[in-house]
C-alpha cells in the first residue's frame, strides 16, 4: 500500500489509448548554464529562446500560478559536456549553472503520453476524470529524482488545472484511496504546447 509519501514526479506508463509507451523521447536544447536543477520527472516548457526550462509553477490557478504557454512534457534526463571531466556524459538531472554548450534534455513530449504520479494525499475512485495540480518540491541531487507531486486538495473540475486523472495504480503495493495515492495522469488539451494555439 502507498502509505508513505514517496513522489518522483511524473513516469510516463503507455499512451491514452491503451497502447505501450515505446521510450521516445525528444532532444532539446538546455542553455548553457542555465541556473535550475532539472529532475527525473519534472515538467518542462520550452523558453523563447528555444530552451528547456523547469517548470516551476503549479497550475493551481489561470493566473499567478498557471504553466507557461510552452509546457512540451516531461524530462528523463540529459547530456553535455562536463567542464570539469572534459567528455560528454548523460546525467539523471540537470545540475544547475553547469556551463556546456552542447547540453540537451530528453523529453517525453507526446501529449497523449499517461504519467504515473503520487499525490500528496489520499484520492478515492470519485477523482476518476476530475482535474488536478502539482506540488513543487525540489528533487535529489543524489537520485537524481524529481520529487514533484499531485496535489490531493486541488481535484475538481477546473479547467485551468494542467492534468486529467485518467486512472490509478492497482496491484501489491497500491491501492485506490492510499493515504498517498499513485495515481495515472495526462496533460489536459491547451495546457500542453502541442494543443495549444498559443506560441511562446
Amino acid at each position: 500500500m502507498a502509505t508513505s509519501a514517496t513522489p518522483n514526479g511524473l513516469r510516463p506508463v503507455n499512451l491514452i489509448g491503451g497502447l505501450p509507451y515505446s521510450g521516445s523521447t525528444r532532444l532539446i536544447k538546455i542553455g548553457s548554464a542555465y541556473a535550475t536543477n532539472i529532475f527525473y520527472g519534472d515538467i518542462v516548457s520550452i523558453l523563447a529562446a528555444g530552451t528547456i526550462a523547469k517548470v516551476t509553477a503549479t497550475g493551481a490557478d489561470g493566473t499567478t500560478n498557471a504553466f507557461p504557454a510552452g509546457v512540451v512534457g516531461v524530462f528523463l534526463g540529459c547530456t553535455y559536456t562536463d567542464p570539469n571531466l572534459k567528455y560528454k556524459v548523460f546525467k539523471q538531472y540537470w545540475p544547475a549553472s553547469t556551463v556546456a554548450t552542447d547540453a540537451y534534455a530528453y523529453v517525453v513530449d507526446d501529449p497523449n503520453v499517461v504519467f504515473q504520479a503520487q499525490a500528496n494525499g489520499s484520492l478515492d475512485q470519485t477523482s476518476l476524470g476530475a482535474n488536478v495540480c502539482v506540488v513543487q518540491t525540489a528533487g535529489s541531487t543524489t537520485t537524481g529524482d524529481s520529487a514533484v507531486a499531485l496535489n490531493a486538495s486541488s481535484v475538481n473540475t477546473s479547467t485551468f488545472l494542467p492534468f486529467r486523472i485518467v486512472g490509478f495504480v492497482d496491484g501489491p503495493f497500491s491501492a485506490v484511496g492510499d493515504a498517498y495515492t499513485d495515481t495515472l495522469v495526462k496533460f489536459n488539451s491547451g495546457i500542453h504546447s502541442y494543443t495549444s494555439g498559443t506560441g511562446v
